[in-house]
């Protein structure tokens, strides 16, 4: 059946963030970009600008920013080598976060519609999906190439909604980062904090706050939805 509040006949969608939501793969990021940093003579990535500047964010934003001076071509192969680095460094530890897996087969079950929104590019999604095998739980995929302004602007958010065919108010967003927490306030939807990346002070406002989801069930997903 639907999850849906018992006075209602509303439909409700959870819309997941990739990077540090589905898999805890955020120290590998930062090291990748830290990396590189160095690499190129760029600032120094402390943990406050990883948090701040390159967490949730999409990577050519980042290297616009931060690599102004070379061409769109140059800053696409900086960021692949950012990229490939990453990978080979995160492959052998892939795994879902923990209790991942049953809860989305619960949401499934109970009818809830499923979308991942994440800054990566595909080729970030299509690795994560080749080595966490959950694609089949999703019914839409939206990447960050995919929308014109990156999180903390609310678009890719909103985006999922209209492909799920369900209104921004009926959404909670899953997510890690303090841009994807402020982009799904903006959105007008529930947001659930995962602390993988932050505080569950640090990521506030947030309407719940998890460290995993081996406590969480559809039945505590479908009761954020009773208050305002």
């Amino acid at each position: 059946m639907n999850i849906q509040n018992p006075n209602s006949n509303k439909q409700y969608a959870a819309i997941f963030d990739m990077d540090g939501t589905l898999i805890d793969n955020n120290p590998y990021h930062f090291k990748a970009w830290k990396d590189l940093f160095e690499k190129y003579n760029r600032p120094e990535v402390t943990k406050e600008l990883y948090e701040h500047k390159l967490s949730g964010v999409a990577g050519m934003p980042i290297m616009r920013e931060f690599f102004s001076e070379y061409s769109e071509t140059e800053m696409q192969e900086l960021f692949e080598e950012k990229s490939r680095n990453y990978r080979e460094a995160y492959a052998p530890f892939a795994q879902p976060i923990n209790g991942l897996e049953r809860f989305l087969t619960e949401l499934k079950d109970a009818g809830v519609k499923l979308a991942i929104a994440t800054s990566a590019a595909v080729n970030n999604i299509d690795y994560v999906m080749s080595h966490v095998h959950i694609r089949q739980y999703f019914d839409v995929i939206i990447d960050g190439p995919h929308v014109g302004k990156p999180k903390p602007h609310p678009q890719i958010f909103l985006k999922a909604a209209e492909d799920l065919g369900i209104k921004p108010e009926n959404c909670v967003v899953f997510e890690d980062s303090l841009s994807g927490v402020k982009a799904g306030n903006a959105a007008g939807m529930k947001v659930v904090g995962i602390t993988t990346t932050h505080t569950a002070e640090q990521l506030q406002p947030v309407n719940l706050a998890i460290s995993d989801y081996t406590g969480l069930t559809a039945q505590k997903l479908a009761a954020l939805f009773d208050t305002k």
